[in-house]
């Protein structure tokens, strides 16, 4: 039996089953929205049309993947979209033998922070890499996004299905 300390005095879990003290339980309402915002908002838009976008500043001019409606260097406020390839440069990477939830891996999952093209420089997106040995990859790398089919695409980052080394960028696994 549970006991519950109160003011010295031992409560019992009996007690609050059989109404010698009052309390109240109710199920709330936990329904919610979500609102991405302009700048994300049709950055997922674009993703799921298989296009990256960035947003460009008009005051230091740098040009913002992923897009915001505010420059986070100088304060002001972005002026136009930009449309972006889908190649970058991997800036760094992991090998990671674990997931998340601590289950072994034989293979690894590779993150990596890519410099997107058509970018500033620092200015990229964290994703995962494939079809690349994990002993090839190395920082400097130029990858490219592969899409998944229009069908299967949300409007999320996973529209990528992940980025791969452009031909002759580093040998692809077999």
């Amino acid at each position: 039996m549970e006991q519950f300390v109160y003011d010295s005095v031992y409560l019992h879990s009996t007690d609050f089953h059989e109404g010698r003290v009052l309390f109240e339980t109710w199920d709330p309402n936990t329904q919610y929205a979500w609102d991405a915002g302009v700048a994300i908002g049709r950055y997922l838009h674009e993703l799921r049309a298989g296009r990256l976008i960035g947003r460009s500043c008009p005051e230091c001019r740098r040009i913002l993947i992923p897009p915001r409606m505010v420059c986070e260097a100088c304060f002001c406020a972005t002026d136009r979209w930009v449309p972006l390839r889908d190649t970058g440069t991997v800036l760094t990477f992991s090998r990671c033998y674990v997931t998340w939830d601590m289950i072994k891996l034989e293979e690894p999952q590779m993150p990596a922070v890519i410099e997107i093209d058509g970018a500033s420089p620092g200015m990229g997106i964290m994703h995962m890499l494939g079809e690349v040995d994990p002993h090839s990859l190395e920082i400097g790398m130029r990858v490219q996004a592969v899409w998944k089919p229009l069908e299967e695409r949300s409007g999320a980052i996973t529209d990528i299905s992940y980025f791969r080394p452009l031909s002759g960028s580093a040998e692809s696994a077999e």
